[in-house]
């Protein structure tokens, strides 16, 4: 009983010294300065990051689970009239929609490495189940 009392009493002493500097910061009543907006997105301009392979389920085909892709970047702006699609700084995370087999066979091969693709259109993301904050319908790989 005292061994199991002596194990609760550090575990709440190590929260509380974990707890206690998130508190007092939050208490100091300086808020956070807003963040830059990120630069600008159009149409022929390369964007790069990290692409990211899921699954989701299609919600315009019965609910068949489909592979879709996203690219995590810089926070960009859109053109017109998207601009910053309801962010402070803008989307990071743009889901990309394959034209096509050979398109999606292509992203799978990238999965979980850093690629470059050259956007010919990119709009906020409006439908339900979209899991992206834009999304670029229209683009091509850039090799390296």
């Amino acid at each position: 009983m005292t061994k199991r009392f002596a194990t609760r009493s550090a575990l709440v002493a190590t929260m509380l010294l974990l707890v206690t500097p998130a508190i007092a910061a939050q208490q100091d009543g300086e808020a956070p300065l807003p963040s830059k907006p990120g630069k600008p997105i159009g149409a022929g301009e390369v964007l790069s990051g990290e692409l990211n392979a899921m699954k989701v389920r299609d919600v315009k085909n019965a609910g068949k689970r489909i592979a879709m892709y996203q690219i995590t970047s810089e926070p960009r702006r859109l053109p017109a009239p998207n601009g910053l699609c309801d962010l402070e700084t803008g989307p990071e995370t743009f889901q990309l929609v394959p034209n096509g087999d050979a398109q999606a066979a292509q992203l799978k091969s990238f999965a979980g490495k850093e690629i470059s693709v050259k956007v010919d259109e990119v709009a906020c993301a409006s439908d339900p189940g979209q899991m992206s904050e834009a999304v670029i319908t229209k683009w091509s790989l850039v090799r390296k």
